[in-house]
């Protein structure tokens, strides 16, 4: 008898990518039955807090939360060097700098909002931060409806076509501060899971990701479906950035940036936990 699974992944081109094979039953699932969610990241991570998921896709932020309710899978994770979300201005914005700008935030538990909070957190500029989607962030600046806005996915690769201007790397300044790769996100599975499975549904993540390396052509049709951009060479940028050696595992490194965005946020006060838990596939 199968194993029913509540699976929450998020619409970017790299989730979809890695997930692909699950998602086409293209590989062995270990008698797992996932009914699965694509979602924005917000919604999974407010997804998996609500109880609504037994498995998804997390911002670090909002894992490390919520991490005595928690374990990380090693698989399926997206970490590296040069993936950090960029802080957009709009047009003007340096000639009539506000003293207390508006800017928007993909969501209070990512982990573009934590690091902006980590880097400017007593400045002014953190005293109007407005979480909406993440697709209405660059809109938004381009018909002024706010000062600053941190830009995530896909827009990250599109933004200098869009008439708005970079005011910070995030990304950028979290290598220089930390000198590890960025943790942005991974898959956390809910403690109600006993280890035998978590550790099953691990190995099944880690099945999907490899068969995607193997197969990258035939994940395009998911990827396609679910994008905010329609562009080939933009989707696979995306996975050529987002997902590398640390998707597959974690590894020591992988494990010793989850760390550093866990002290400095405790140092600052946005979090209170000992950790995460991690388990291997």
């Amino acid at each position: 008898m199968s194993q029913p699974i509540r699976l929450g992944i998020s619409t970017c081109p790299n989730d979809t990518f890695a997930f692909h094979a699950l998602l086409t039953e293209s590989i062995d699932l270990d008698g797992f039955a996932f009914t699965t969610e694509l979602l924005d990241v917000e919604e999974l991570n407010e997804g998996m807090a609500s109880g609504a998921f037994d498995v998804a896709k997390m911002s670090y932020h909002a894992m490390l939360h919520q991490a005595a309710n928690l374990r990380l899978l090693s698989a399926g994770s997206a970490l590296g060097f040069g993936v950090g979300p960029v802080v957009l201005s709009r047009a003007g914005y340096e000639r009539d700098r506000p003293e207390v700008p508006v800017v928007l935030t993909p969501g209070r538990w990512t982990t573009a909002s934590l690091l902006w909070q980590l880097f400017h957190g007593g400045e002014p500029c953190a005293r109007d931060m407005r979480p909406v989607h993440f697709a209405r962030i660059m809109p938004a600046l381009q018909n002024a409806e706010a000062d600053l806005g941190i830009c995530i996915h896909e827009g990250r690769f599109t933004w200098q076509d869009s008439g708005l201007e970079l005011a910070e790397d995030l990304g950028a300044r979290w290598e220089m501060e930390t000198q590890t790769p960025l943790p942005l996100g991974g898959i956390a599975a809910g403690r109600h899971l006993d280890m035998e499975t978590t550790q099953r549904l691990a190995t099944v993540v880690r099945r999907s990701v490899e068969w995607g390396w193997s197969h990258r052509e035939s994940c395009l049709p998911s990827m396609s479906k679910y994008a905010q951009e329609q562009s080939e060479d933009v989707l696979w940028a995306h996975v050529d950035l987002y997902v590398n050696e640390w998707t597959l595992d974690l590894g020591p490194q992988g494990l010793i940036a989850i760390d550093a965005l866990n002290r400095l946020a405790k140092a600052k006060g946005l979090i209170q936990t000992g950790g995460l838990e991690i388990v291997q596939g």
